[in-house]
């Protein structure tokens, strides 16, 4: 069997459908047992009713919500770029409409840190 390029791999992969694309990936993942999970960023889905005692005490996820800016509003604006890959005008946006969600999905340790650098600002902030 020829080895094929990274760009010949590429080049398959488009022309394959989403679903094609889909299957190929589940085969993938049960071949080399790995998983192709998106990073911590992407919000996972709420639990059912009937399971949040069970989910509170596994809890993985952690939403960093930024409750107001406080007197340092330029410094919790470079926090949240830095903890964020939010340009300055959206940055600002996000500083101007707290309460808002800065982290959605974080480790315990990020939400941790995010929340420590932000009242190192002079932030108000609430980890969920």
């Amino acid at each position: 069997m020829a080895k094929l390029t990274t760009d010949e791999l590429i080049e398959a992969f488009k022309e394959l459908s989403l679903i094609e694309l889909s299957e190929f990936v589940k085969a993938f993942e049960e071949t080399f047992d790995v998983t192709a999970a998106a990073p911590v960023a992407v919000a996972g889905a709420a639990p059912a009713a009937g399971d949040a005692g069970a989910a509170e005490e596994e809890k993985t996820e952690f939403d960093v919500v930024l409750e107001s800016a406080g007197d340092k509003k330029i410094q919790v604006i470079k926090e949240v770029r830095g903890l964020t890959s939010l340009g300055l005008k959206e940055a600002k946006d996000l500083v101007d409409s707290a309460p808002k969600a800065v982290l959605e999905g974080a480790t315990k340790e990020a939400a941790d840190k995010a929340k420590e650098a932000l009242e190192g600002a002079g932030a108000t902030v609430t980890v969920k």
